[in-house]
């Protein structure tokens, strides 16, 4: 067999017709992977040193050329050199050749050659158990066929996954970035809020999601999800003070809770259970009393399930009607050419209700209502069509309508903002409550029954919740106790006085404590005795304090702001906190106190969530890792994208 000497020395002697060979061969590094070797007359194959696999180089006058070659060891797919690299070394390698020459050849003008890039199996473990995070694939996927033949497509030198590993990848992502969680909340100047959201699963197992709001030092209300926790008995009293319990031991929030909400309806035993929650190593929240029982989308959920019970029959026969329509063709087309001989002016769409979402029930009732008209004539231009609802029918429809209508704009509000103010949804309740009042008193006794069954719900909303609301209220420079009074003189008439006396009593004692806090949370008079006046400092409080008014009262005396609808008031406290040291602490926060602890796209949910069948049969640290960890990595995803973003438009602004 030749040698490559041999087939270069021979290339001297050829004709002038095979000179490609003779000027190809000292142009290209390539060489010092291969040998040229003859395997038939006039037939010769370029063969790898490393792997000893073979590649086309010349057929009697014919040049194969040298560019498969530089793929082969360019691209990584020599095993040889994929077992010879450093295995410490994961940053990109360059190609093993480098032409000689500056001036690349024409033909390869426009193509810069791939870098080799050296195979991680760790690297690429790592960003499957992200992906099966992020995109909350079942952890058995590793192991299905299909996935199993497209990895090794792309690298044949995969090691196949089990389960085991892909779930011991998935945990260890999880503890990744829980860490960095920790290492963010570390800083943050404030207290923390928390929100349970329970969850029930078909295996009467529990599952309680917390969550932290916080407002970060750049006075920005945030929230972390923290834990997810598995309670083998959610029925039990003490179910949700232990999982509180064990958040705050692992997360380091002893002394750091403000305030609590959960929108599981608890027993009044459960609720006592996490008021201590709240007063060990935590002073100055008034002895637990930040406490919300019931977060204002389960409420507004409850009192839309009493409106729909209330109304079942009518909204069967509209909810019949609508499928008549929606479920044929024929039956949709003869309707639309109906309402347009009618000239009904409406613009809703028909769609059928999903009898888990309430607003669904809403908007299908609403749009059904405006088409009345067409409803009522249907079965005259439609002999399939039998039994329209009664004049009575449309009557009840239009009362509950009216019921829900404020219910459904309230709760959108949660939809559309992320962190909606307890400003806002104090108005709401106590408006809600004032008009059931009146629709009690009125004559309808359809109307009056539904609103006796919603305000009951309403006032125990109120009892635990007002105390709470109130406070942001105080702290909204806009409205201040002017508000409380004003609206509490609507709903408790001649025992608005004592309940006003308890929110100012309340603001005041709470103010109190902040002001006898230890540092850091009370501020230093770190200016006096830099200019070695602390001496003076003591002498004007010792002999005037009785006569100055506090932060808080200065405050409440000064004239309200103008409510002007784009209003941050966490802005205004941000710019005046050296004014108001320590109000500005209490206020932050009070004004990070969350009154929903449902998700956004959960607010109108009928019934709590439930964890789907493949979860519950994992194990309960597994579960926590899935769901913690797939919401902080899309959240720093999100954040990036905005990063970016932003930084694309300061420079198309440059």
């Amino acid at each position: 067999m030749e040698t490559a000497l041999e087939v270069y020395n021979d290339t001297e002697t050829r004709s002038p017709e095979t000179q490609p060979i003779k000027r190809r061969k000292k142009k290209s590094m390539v060489w010092e992977h291969f040998t040229i070797e003859a395997v038939e007359p006039n037939c010769r194959r370029a063969f790898c040193k490393g792997c000893n696999q073979s590649f086309a180089y010349s057929n009697g006058n014919k040049v194969a050329g040298t560019s498969h070659l530089k793929r082969h060891i360019a691209k990584g797919t020599c095993p040889a050199l994929i077992h010879t690299q450093d295995n410490d070394n994961n940053q990109l390698m360059t190609t093993p050749y480098t032409p000689k020459s500056d001036t690349p050849r024409r033909r390869y003008r426009t193509q810069t050659p791939s870098p080799y890039v050296a195979f991680n199996q760790d690297k690429c473990r790592q960003e499957i158990a992200k992906m099966i995070i992020m995109h909350d694939y079942p952890l058995h996927m590793v192991q299905h066929p299909g996935f199993i033949s497209f990895v090794q497509s792309i690298q044949p030198h995969f090691d196949a996954m089990s389960f085991n590993n892909v779930q011991g990848d998935c945990v260890a992502t999880y503890l990744a970035e829980k860490q960095n969680v920790m290492k963010s909340l570390e800083g943050i100047p404030g207290r923390f809020c928390l929100t349970l959201d329970f969850w029930t699963s078909k295996l009467t197992l529990g599952y309680v999601f917390i969550t932290a709001h916080f407002i970060d030092s750049d006075w920005k209300i945030q929230k972390k999800l923290l834990n997810v926790m598995m309670e083998s008995y959610p029925e039990a009293d003490e179910a949700l003070s232990l999982a509180v319990a064990n958040c705050v031991s692992e997360w380091g929030l002893e002394g750091k809770l403000f305030s609590v909400t959960f929108n599981h309806p608890a027993s009044p035993s459960a609720v006592e259970n996490i008021r201590p929650q709240l007063c060990i190593k935590n002073p100055g929240i008034l002895d637990g009393q930040l406490v919300i029982g019931n977060c204002v989308a389960r409420t507004f959920s409850s009192l839309a399930k009493d409106v729909l019970e209330k109304g079942k029959d009518v909204i069967k026969n509209i909810r019949d009607s609508v499928k008549h329509v929606k479920t044929s063709e024929s039956h949709e087309e003869r309707f639309i050419e109906l309402k347009e001989q009618l000239q009904v002016p409406s613009e809703k769409v028909l769609s059928l209700d999903d009898q888990t979402q309430w607003n669904t029930t809403y908007k299908m009732l609403v749009a059904a209502s405006e088409l009345k008209e067409v409803f009522s004539c249907l079965d005259t231009a439609d002999p399939d069509y039998k039994k329209p609802p009664s004049a009575e029918d449309w009557r009840h429809v239009e009362a509950l309508c009216t019921f829900l209508k404020p219910l459904f704009e309230a709760a959108s509000t949660l939809q559309s903002t992320g962190n909606p103010s307890a400003v806002t949804f104090f108005h709401e309740v106590w408006k809600t409550q004032s008009d059931l009042s009146r629709a009690i008193a009125g004559e309808d006794p359809y109307v009056a029954g539904i609103a006796k069954t919603m305000k009951e719900k309403v006032d125990k909303y109120w009892r635990d919740c007002s105390l709470v609301l109130a406070m942001a209220v105080v702290m909204d420079p806009r409205f201040k106790m002017k508000l409380v009074e004003f609206s509490f003189s609507k709903i408790f008439g001649e025992d608005a006085g004592k309940n006003i006396k308890t929110v100012d009593d309340g603001i005041h004692e709470l103010f109190s404590e902040y002001m006898a806090l230890p540092s850091p949370l009370k501020p230093t008079s770190e200016g006096g005795k830099a200019d070695g006046l602390s001496d003076f400092d003591t002498y004007i409080m010792e002999t005037t304090g009785q006569n100055l008014k506090s932060e808080l009262d200065q405050y409440l005396d000064e004239t309200l702001l103008p409510r002007v609808q784009e209003f941050d008031v966490l802005d205004w406290w941000k710019q005046n906190k050296l004014k108001y040291p320590t109000l500005s602490k209490m206020a932050r926060d009070i004004l990070s106190i969350p009154v929903s602890a449902a998700a956004f796209d959960y607010v109108f949910d009928m019934e709590p969530r439930e964890m789907d069948e493949y979860k519950t049969s994992l194990r309960p640290e597994t579960v926590e890792a899935l769901i913690c960890a797939r919401e902080w990595l899309l959240e720093n995803a999100s954040s990036s994208a905005a990063e970016q973003m932003a930084s694309a438009i300061i420079k198309s602004e440059a």
